[in-house]
Order: structure tokens, then sequence, then C-alpha cells
């Protein structure tokens, strides 16, 4: 595999130039908006072309999170630090303990804000990120490689396989230009990017919109999502107390006032204060409740309703 990982890399489709952009530096400001405008929508289109295999994601990583299990994202530049974005957001989004999807970068937390890009090409470096995470058979690690041939990725991947992990591979090329086989392979064919082999463009822009699909479908499947509203919000702020206010009055139709004393009965815990209100419970009810059906607030709900026929 190293041979392929630091050979010539012109032949991969996230190299080669775009014919639409060869005259970038001739055009004015309009135009440029309106090629990125163009371009970017081919990278929504290619990334519904791997639905099938993003489904599969969402249900495998939601599987071994139930049963104990973390997701952990792995990546080099622009692909690292989106699997760190996406890692951070879960926690305020959804209040998911920061331990089960966590990002791994090449070159570590510094990374995050200046570039480190030949830290990539360490693919001891990636494995050993794995080993020190203690990853086991319960785990995913989901390697994130615009153009596939990241060796830190690989060696992550590669460590993890050997922990009998489960693995997830993303990257902007198609299997004939790098063949590598993981258990799930997601590979969003965006084209050439306007400016040459800057793949913080059309494949970051996938890569985003991947990792927002997964682990929102991933929370959505733990019970951490009730209709459309995030239930499980983590109110630190006045603008997320705002938001928790107005799910629960959204949801039960009660008044502002209400709900926000509802939602300091509760703790500042949105799924509880629901749980209270519609089954006319107090905090302790409404907890043994939850811990009864891991959380999930549809099936607390139908638990309480066969108990009271």
């Amino acid at each position: 595999m190293i041979e392929k990982l630091t050979g010539d890399r012109g032949y991969l489709l996230t190299e080669q130039a775009n014919p639409h952009s060869q005259n970038l530096d001739r055009l004015n400001a309009l135009e440029i908006v309106e090629l990125f405008n163009r371009e970017d929508a081919k990278a929504v289109e290619a990334v519904g072309h791997e639905k099938a295999a993003i489904a599969k994601a969402i249900t495998t990583i939601a599987e071994a999170i139930a049963k104990g299990g973390r997701l952990f994202y792995v990546g080099a530049g622009t692909s690292g630090r989106l699997g760190v974005l996406d890692a951070a957001e879960c926690p305020p989004t959804f209040c998911s303990d920061p331990e089960l999807i966590q990002g791994i970068l090449a070159g570590g937390m510094k990374a995050m804000v200046r570039s480190s890009e030949a830290l990539e090409d360490r693919e001891d470096d990636g494995a050993k990120a794995i080993a020190e995470k203690n990853i086991s058979d319960r785990d995913v690690v989901f390697g994130i490689t615009a153009g596939g041939t990241t060796p830190y990725v690989h060696g992550a991947l590669g460590e993890a396989r050997l922990r009998r992990a489960t693995t997830i591979f993303f990257c902007c090329v198609p299997p004939e230009q790098f063949p590598i086989q993981y258990d799930i392979e997601i590979r969003p064919l965006v084209g050439a990017e306007i400016l040459a082999g800057s793949t913080r463009l059309k494949a970051g822009t996938a890569t985003k919109l991947v990792l927002n699909t997964i682990s929102t479908g991933v929370m959505v499947k733990l019970g951490k999502v009730y209709g459309n509203r995030m239930i499980d919000v983590s109110v630190t702020n006045s603008k997320l107390e705002d938001r928790a206010i107005r799910i629960i009055s959204d949801l039960t139709s009660i008044s502002r006032e209400d709900a926000a004393i509802l939602l300091e009965r509760s703790g500042k815990r949105v799924k509880l204060a629901l749980l209270m209100y519609w089954q006319s419970v107090d905090v302790s009810a409404a907890e043994r409740l939850l811990l009864d059906t891991k959380g999930n607030l549809g099936e607390a709900m139908a638990s309480a309703s066969l108990s009271q026929r």
C-alpha cells in the first residue's frame, strides 16, 4: 500500500484540472461567485449518489454507540479539521457525552489553527493515535481523506482493523483510482476542483454534508430528537435557553412563561420537561421512565401509556 500512497497522485480525480475554471484568473468577482455556485451544486449531487452507504454508516454507528462503542473521525488538514468540528458540535446540540464522538487530527489540536500538512505522511502516527484511544471491537473509526491516499488515515484505519473495530472510509475518488476496501466506503465524486488540487473546496463541502448527515442521523436513531426538535439540547446560554423554551411551548401548546417554569423544574432538561408535562409526573418519575428506555422519549411515552392501561 505504501507505494500507492507515495507515488504520483496526478491520476486522482481530486488532483486534476477543472476545464470549467481554466480562465479563473481572468474572471470578475461576480463570475467567480457564479462559477463556485455551479460547481458547489455538484458536491450536493455527488453526496446524493452515496445515500445507501451513508445510511449504512448511520445504522452501523448508532448500533455501535447503543452497545457502548464510540465513533472516531480521523483525518489530516481540512479533512481532519472537519471531523473535529463535527465531533465538537454534537455535545452542545444533542447533550451527548464528548467521549461518544471524537475527532483525531494529525498534529493534534494545534493543527486546527496552524497548518501541519507534513504530518499526514506519518502512517505510524495514525496507528499510534488509535492505540492511544484504546479502540476496541465495539468502536467505529471513520477515516476522511479527500484524495484517498493520506498515509496517516490509512495507518489509523489499519490499526483499527487489527483491533477489530468497524472501519468507514471517506474519499472523493473512484475505486479504480484507489481500490482500498474497508467495511463501509463513502465516495462522493465531486470532480476536479475549481482551484486544481484544493480539496478544501468541493471535497470539503461534500465532507461537511456527509458528516452533518451522519452525526445527526445517528443522534436521531439514539432518541435525541423528537419530531424535528433537538430535545436533548444543552441549555448553556441565553440563546439555547430561548430555544429550549420555544421547543417546550411549541410541542405542548403552553405559554412561554409556563414553559420556562417547566424547564426550570426539570433542571433545564427539555426531554424531561416534556415527559413531565405529557405524563403529569414529577422529575423523579420522569427520570425513571427515561432510564428504562435509555433516554428515548418516544419509547418512554409508549411505556408510560401501557402502564396506565
